[in-house]
């Protein structure tokens, strides 16, 4: 193993989160009331939302919104986060290539879920809300939630799919020490889970289905908001802290990325490290590839449909312009549980239908393929989220040794894999397999869903 770390002070935490949306010619399509089609107004979603995160999410002129100093005291407590050339990994791959992670796992929660986490709690609390409530997949965003709600004195209840609730206790029993409730979703405790147990008696659960059931009860419950952890805007906002660092380390290295690249289930981490860099192709002209790697068994960014479709099972979400496999999508249970969300953020899905970024789909077994690759090389189990990186990561490395090039590379590590060894345990005994959807099986999921655009 091999590796140099470029470590930022604490004076480098950045002091504004970047909003993409600013700088974009073609701004995102504006969600939609799901009655009158009608564009949803700020006054909509206080409600459910707090409202500085409502007006987070509707900026649309605001370059930099200032991080409140609360809040960057407490990225304090893990920020900056080590920037890795990693030279254990181009070693084992004999490659020309020039491989750098940023490594989000160094977290107290083990992933880069938290920055969103703090802010969101922050404006609740400066809400006087109370009560909380969430989803959450492979339980990373569950795990943040817990943490920032209990700073803030907040209760917190947290849908977790079912499949990871199973797959995953460590997860749950983190959120439980940091004094979450945790529900397995579809539960019974919602009209939400009820309908879709009935319907599917032995259905594992989506983070649609979660959705649902975690925003139902924060519409029966007082003094509550809805906090989710990927997809929309003020989220993506939040964790551009990542790519904000990046810039400045890959300076200390004196080198600057030809590709970026991050997972991608809703968007969150994949924001995260790309928004930065795309400001740069945006406002500069810059020539960099900006690179989403999704699970082949989740593929909305490769062969989903761009159109308006609802953020949840359940239908209760405003209708949102994104690339889709259908809110009924029954996804695969796959062990990167966070990948699993039929569809895309809506910045990211306006980005990839302008041509200004590429996604590629990864089969499971690569991905873990990857995973202990990384592990052997640089010494750290990689969550399977953050594993699809790894294998795009290396699939761009020897593509440059098949043509002789060097070529930078920058991908997202955007948790670590320490409370995911049973699922290293199935692969290392030889039973995982791939999953991939059909095309019949994408047609027909999609022709079930309004068509609007």
């Amino acid at each position: 193993m091999e590796s140099k770390k470029y470590l930022l002070q604490e004076k480098d935490i950045p002091t504004a989160w970047y909003n993409i949306v600013a700088d974009m010619k073609n701004k995102p399509l504006p969600p939609l009331d799901p009655k009158t089609k009608k564009p949803i107004k700020a006054e909509d979603l206080y409600p459910i939302f707090a409202k500085g995160l409502v007006d987070q999410e509707l900026n649309e002129t605001d370059a930099w919104i200032e991080i409140p100093e609360e809040v960057r005291d407490m990225y304090k407590i893990w920020r900056p986060t080590p920037l890795v050339r990693a030279y254990g990994l181009e070693k084992a791959l004999d490659t020309p290539a020039h491989i750098y992670f940023k490594n989000e796992s160094v977290s107290p929660v083990g992933s880069h879920k938290l920055n969103s986490a703090i802010p969101q709690a922050y404006f609740c609390k400066q809400e006087g809300v109370t009560n909380v409530t969430t989803e959450t997949g492979a339980g990373q965003w569950g795990t943040s939630m817990a943490l920032a709600a209990k700073h803030f004195g907040m209760e917190l209840a947290v849908y977790m799919v079912k499949v990871s609730y199973h797959q995953k206790p460590y997860r749950r029993s983190m959120m439980q020490t940091f004094g979450a409730e945790v529900i397995a979703s579809p539960s019974m405790s919602t009209r939400a889970g009820r309908d879709i147990i009935t319907k599917y008696p032995n259905y594992q659960g989506s983070l649609g289905t979660a959705i649902s059931e975690a925003v139902e009860l924060a519409r029966q419950t007082p003094n509550c908001k809805y906090v989710l952890g990927s997809t929309m805007n003020h989220v993506m906002l939040h964790q551009t802290v990542i790519g904000l660092e990046a810039e400045k380390q890959m300076e200390m290295a004196g080198e600057y990325p030809d590709v970026v690249i991050a997972c991608f289930g809703g968007g969150s981490n994949f924001s995260g490290i790309a928004f930065p860099f795309l400001r740069h192709k945006l406002t500069e002209g810059k020539d960099i590839r900006i690179v989403a790697a999704e699970p082949a068994s989740c593929p909305k960014l490769t062969r989903g449909q761009f159109q308006y479709d609802f953020g949840d099972e359940a239908g209760y979400t405003p209708l949102f312009p994104m690339y889709t496999l259908g809110h009924n999508f029954l996804p695969a249970n796959i062990h990167a549980g966070g990948l699993r969300y039929h569809g895309a953020g809506s910045i990211v899905s306006q980005l990839k239908k302008d041509g200004l970024m590429d996604a590629v789909d990864v089969q499971q077994l690569e991905t873990f393929n990857a995973a202990t690759l990384f592990a052997r090389s640089e010494g750290i189990i990689p969550a399977p989220e953050s594993s699809h990186a790894i294998a795009a990561a290396i699939r761009e490395a020897e593509q440059a040794k098949l043509e002789g090039k060097q070529r930078t590379i920058l991908f997202n590590l955007s948790g670590h894999g320490l409370i995911d060894m049973a699922a290293y345990d199935r692969y290392l005994a030889g039973d995982l397999t791939n999953y991939e959807m059909t095309d019949e099986d994408v047609a027909k999921n999609l022709a079930q869903i309004e068509q609007i655009l």
